[in-house]
């Protein structure tokens, strides 16, 4: 310590670091040491850095509340910094409230990738989320890897760029190689859409990514329990969650949903039916005969993106049936029920489900909806909207390189036998010709007239000619 002496008084310093301990004025000829009690003496005679060390780098506060008496009040907040307390304790700075406002739909895109625990039946492993910031719209679009992204980041500002004819002014996203790479960051560029990445292990700067992650996930979570469906079906519950979440209010929107900030009409609620219930569609388009049953038990797997229907798949025969004359009972889901078995035990083996070829759709693009859009007929209460469109099939068979692969690997890595009640399907063979044929009447014996005399000599391949022959005089 160092006292420094003025004509007004003096002043006690600590030495290494300049700090004034302690300041006693005089008035006369004498300086007295003003000290309210012995204890306070004793504290202020040490050093505010001894203290510190002693008490085992506390904090500033803490260290207030031990010594209640020493004076803190000449000594800045930063002036008094512990290199090893910065090494043991260093604690992460508080984050501020986003003060950014968007005034057009497209000003700024969220985007983040979320990995699932487990795979879907199509292969599946994470899924990617596009935000805007705007409207709070949401699309999602499963990714079997991560380097994916770079396609569906393509394709989305095209569709931005046919369906509302406005640009894409930045994107926003983590520190993520998948968004951080050359490919990306270059188209980027070239279209002037700024790139704005948090820092790396700093996932509350994409705050707002997140908490959608977040509530994307409850909503599929809970529509899988509530259906009784296993995990690997959760693409079907996301685009579900997907649909709904647009098309709620939320805290940002206030009363007005997503879907309206969007394409500026109120959604449609009549054509929601409660995910994983049963469904009966309509199959008379593709009954075998006039006799066969015009319908078949199904689970409800959602909306059709790319149709005015429903998604129903069909537990026995393992298709996903498209329609849009589905009638419902949501209240039995055939995953609960005993009557639809779902998983089947192997020896050996784990329990995998039975049903690995059901195939999903990934989520497309939604067009936007007509400036006069038709109400449902109330003649009409299984139809989720008026159209002409009747119903589609899908089958592991129809499958294109482009759609999910209906084939699924289980965790352990073994590849799950077919179901003994997976028979082949049955041909349809052709009505008979009328026409009356040799062969049909047992005639045998060939005709003298159609047979035909040749000899055994052949003409030479023109390849095999020799050069002088095959030239012309």
């Amino acid at each position: 310590m160092t006292t420094k002496f003025d004509p007004f008084g003096f002043s006690i310093k600590d030495l290494p670091t300049r700090t004034e301990i302690l300041r006693c004025n005089s008035s006369g000829e004498l300086y007295p040491l003003a000290s309210s009690s012995p204890s306070a003496m004793v504290a202020t005679a040490l050093t505010l850095t001894l203290w510190h060390q002693r008490l085992g780098h506390p904090r500033r506060r803490s260290l207030q509340k031990t010594l209640p008496n020493l004076d803190f009040t000449t000594t800045k907040e930063n002036s008094h910094i512990c290199e090893s307390y910065q090494l043991g304790k260093h604690v992460r700075l508080p984050f501020s409230s986003s003060v950014s406002v968007s005034y057009v739909p497209f000003q700024i895109i969220h985007a983040d990738v979320w990995t699932a625990p487990v795979q879907s039946f199509s292969g599946f492993k994470y899924y990617l989320v596009f935000i805007d910031d705007y409207s709070h719209y949401i699309w999602t679009f499963p990714l079997r890897a991560k380097s994916d992204v770079f396609h569906y980041f393509l394709a989305f500002h095209a569709y931005v760029s046919t369906q509302f004819q406005l640009p894409l002014i930045s994107l926003q996203t983590d520190n993520g190689r998948e968004f951080d790479n050359h490919a990306l960051c270059s188209y980027l560029s070239t279209h002037g859409i700024a790139l704005r990445l948090s820092c790396p292990y700093t996932s509350p700067q994409n705050g707002k990514a997140e908490r959608t992650l977040r509530t994307l996930n409850d909503c599929t979570r809970t529509l899988l329990l509530h259906a009784g469906m296993p995990g690997p079906y959760w693409v079907e519950a996301l685009n579900t969650a997907t649909h709904i979440v647009n098309r709620r209010p939320c805290h940002t929107t206030g009363n007005a949903t997503p879907f309206q900030f969007l394409f500026g009409t109120t959604p449609s609620y009549s054509q929601l039916r409660t995910f994983g219930c049963l469904c009966f569609p309509n199959q008379a388009a593709t009954a075998p005969h006039k006799l066969a049953a015009r319908s078949t038990p199904c689970a409800l797997l959602g909306y059709s993106t790319d149709h005015r229907g429903y998604r129903c798949l069909d537990l026995h025969s393992r298709r996903v049936i498209t329609s849009r004359h589905v009638i419902f009972d949501e209240s039995q889901f055939p995953f609960l029920s005993d009557k639809f078995p779902t998983t089947v035990t192997t020896p050996g083996r784990a329990t995998i489900s039975e049903l690995p070829d059901s195939p999903v759709i990934i989520q497309q693009f939604p067009a936007p909806p007509p400036i006069s859009p038709t109400t449902p007929s109330a003649s009409t209460p299984s139809a989720s909207t008026p159209s002409n469109h009747t119903q589609s099939v899908s089958s592991p068979a129809d499958i294109t390189p482009d759609t999910p692969s209906a084939s699924h690997t289980p965790l352990n890595g073994n590849t799950p036998d077919r179901s003994p009640s997976a028979a082949p399907p049955v041909i349809p063979q052709a009505a008979p010709h009328p026409m009356v044929t040799r062969s049909r009447v047992g005639t045998v014996k060939p005709n003298p007239k159609y047979a035909l005399v040749t000899t055994n000599s052949t003409n030479p391949s023109p390849s095999l000619l020799s050069p002088k022959l095959s030239a012309r005089p």
